[in-house]
């Protein structure tokens, strides 16, 4: 069954919200009719670890037991790709898969980290739980053969950080080596922007700033806060470049085989517990500035009309090409023009 989950440091802020909710779970009283397992990259203090945590045991006990999802955080089960492989083939049930890596596969998830095209949380949650990422969910269910559940959970927006020098404006951003995730948009963002982007998995990032194989990367407050980039980054500079989730997928085979009152109960769970993330999610990005500043990091105001001159025209003209006139006038439904 389930390995016990260390106590999460998340009990502050948003934490409060859920301190109690019990994050450590005892061993089922008897075996599971379904004994799955979900895999994701987050350490276990993060939101969408905590809530997801919630999540299966409500599930557990709604079903009286008959589903018992076991949970692996921390790439225990591999890194993306090696778990994206594993949920194909149906040793893994479920996962909660970042953007980044499904885009070399499905380069129209890419579209998601757009820069500068969504202004609020609320507006990119209401693209990505809406026509566009309906249309997204139909393009990894056809390439990849995945199910995925309708409502995202959000990560939030990206800032860069930088243990060389502040990045105020564009003209910072040369020749700097910049980790960033397995996204072809991402990867072109910063080649654009005169950076050096470096991909490396998250579970590599801590040690890849350590050790100056790069000079910074770009995460939301969240990720640098709980995988404690700050001893390890001087600098955060505030952009606010691009929006990212995760998706909660799973095995198609694996999920027919469940009894359709077992998946009710999921997809119920599912939609309650993402808005709850949400919530948290806010709740701890408003608390995180002034943290991240007692724990060393110097804030930086950047110019962002001078990143968003470098990208425009040539960037997004060829960007809307790539995922299609359909796919950009959902989003530019949402967004408005994006150019």
């Amino acid at each position: 069954m389930r390995s016990i989950l260390s106590r999460s440091r998340f009990v502050s802020g948003a934490g409060a919200a859920v301190a109690g909710a019990g994050l450590v779970r005892a061993p089922a009283q008897a075996a599971a009719q379904f004994a799955m397992k979900i895999g994701h990259n987050l350490p276990v203090d993060h939101p969408i670890h905590v809530r997801l945590t919630q999540m299966w045991k409500a599930v557990r006990d709604e079903t009286g037991g008959k589903l018992d999802v076991s949970i692996f955080p921390n790439s225990q089960l591999g890194g993306d790709s090696a778990m994206i492989s594993q949920l194909r083939l149906g040793a893994l049930q479920f996962m909660m898969i970042g953007t980044g890596p499904l885009t070399s596969s499905v380069p129209l998830c890419a579209i998601e980290s757009t820069p500068f095209a969504f202004r609020t949380d609320d507006e990119a949650c209401k693209a990505m739980d809406g026509p566009l990422g309906a249309y997204i969910g139909k393009a990894i269910e056809a390439k990849l053969g995945l199910i995925t559940f309708p409502k995202k959970w959000p990560l939030g927006f990206h800032e860069i950080t930088s243990s060389t020098h502040p990045i105020r404006n564009a003209d910072d951003l040369k020749d700097f080596k910049i980790r960033v995730s397995p996204s072809t948009m991402l990867v072109d963002t910063f080649k654009t922007l005169g950076a050096s982007p470096i991909v490396t998995s998250l579970a590599e990032l801590y040690t890849a700033l350590q050790t100056h194989l790069v000079d910074g990367q770009e995460t939301p407050y969240s990720t640098v806060e709980l995988s404690r980039y700050y001893e390890v980054q001087k600098y955060l500079s505030v952009t606010n470049h691009v929006w990212a989730a995760y998706w909660l997928s799973a095995n198609p085979d694996a999920w027919k085989s469940l009894p359709p009152d077992v998946q009710t109960v999921v997809q119920r769970n599912a939609a309650k517990y993402v808005l709850l993330q949400r919530r948290d999610s806010r709740i701890l990005d408003a608390s995180l500035a002034d943290k991240l500043r007692r724990q060393g990091l110097v804030f930086v105001n950047c110019d962002r009309k001078s990143l968003q001159a470098k990208l425009a025209g040539g960037f997004y003209a060829r960007w809307k090409k790539e995922f299609g006139e359909t796919a950009w006038s959902l989003m530019e439904q949402v967004t408005g023009k994006v150019s």
